[in-house]
């Protein structure tokens, strides 16, 4: 088949950009398993995204399940620690309690994303049972972003703006479990308005583990 200058060019391009090439085929993989799931995810349907080569994918990722870690490990795992550890981090000096209620009501719920779901539960609860790599991979994020609220929780105990009798492991774990399970329940009803009651419910929940006479937000 011959190729046009366009394509040529292109090719090329990636040829001189391994990195640039890694990349690519990891952010359209993504976008596939997210779609359709990693055991319905098609690799030509990868290839045909980016313009690669079959060996150029094998190249970066020596096989499919290969790609599938790095998915979870670069793009899904990013994901939670942009969204919920990242600023916790940047409001270390604010009251934890407002930071996570900000957290929580900047959570998208957008049409795309209720329809898509969360990529950590919908790779969880496809791969958890079927593979114990994936699997492992996916408790890391779940363990990082458990520790990530717990620390902050603690760290609001000591300074007096969270309630000394709460637990913040335990705290932090059904938090995690009130924010997925309602994104699961947006999935399931592909309405938006199943999160942002959920929001209501969280933020309200979140309120109440404020210490006595830390009530307002600052």
């Amino acid at each position: 088949m011959l190729l046009t200058p366009k394509k040529v060019q292109r090719r090329t391009a990636k040829l001189r950009d391994p990195e640039g090439t890694r990349q690519s085929l990891l952010q359209a993989a993504f976008r596939e398993v997210y779609r359709y799931g990693f055991q319905s995810a098609g690799i030509d349907a990868i290839l045909g995204a980016t313009h690669v080569t079959k060996g150029a994918l094998y190249y970066h990722f020596e096989s499919k399940e290969a790609l599938g870690h790095a998915i979870i490990e670069e793009i899904v795992a990013e994901i939670t620690r942009d969204r919920w550890l990242r600023p916790l981090e940047q409001s270390k000096d604010k009251n934890p309690i407002d930071a996570l209620i900000g957290i929580v009501q900047a959570i998208p719920a957008r049409p795309r994303d209720v329809k898509g779901g969360c990529p950590l539960v919908n790779l969880t609860q496809e791969m958890s049972q079927l593979d114990e790599q994936f699997r492992k991979r996916l408790e890391r994020i779940f363990q990082e972003w458990q520790e990530g609220i717990a620390t902050a929780l603690r760290k609001g105990q000591c300074t007096g703006t969270v309630r000394r009798d709460l637990v913040p492991e335990e705290t932090a774990s059904f938090l995690i479990a009130m924010v997925e399970g309602y994104e699961v329940l947006a999935k399931n009803a592909q309405n938006a308005k199943v999160w942002n009651i959920g929001i209501k419910n969280i933020v309200s929940w979140l309120s109440s583990l404020r210490a006595p006479g830390n009530g307002k937000r600052g």
